[in-house]
């Protein structure tokens, strides 16, 4: 898994009122937030897969990664979001 330092971030201040110490602290906080949040479990808590196949939708955390993690998915299942 990559450290919560090792990504590419594109941060946009409306004013120059921030020095740089108080920018990197905020891209530093920016950075612990996602790594924090983007999981495989909290990916599979907001989103499902319908399986117009099977005429299924599936919620179950493991049989979602399952079906993600595949090399290709099936005909006609798909990834939705639940918001």
């Amino acid at each position: 898994m990559k450290s919560p330092s090792s990504r590419d971030l594109l941060v946009l201040f409306k004013d120059d009122l921030y020095s740089e110490q108080e920018m990197q602290a905020t891209i530093d906080q920016l950075n612990k937030l996602l790594y924090e949040v983007e999981t495989v479990e909290t990916f599979c808590t907001v989103n499902e897969v319908a399986d117009l196949n099977k005429y299924k939708l599936i919620t179950k955390p493991v049989k979602l990664s399952q079906i993600l993690f595949q090399k290709e998915m099936k005909p006609f299942q798909f990834i939705i979001n639940k918001n």
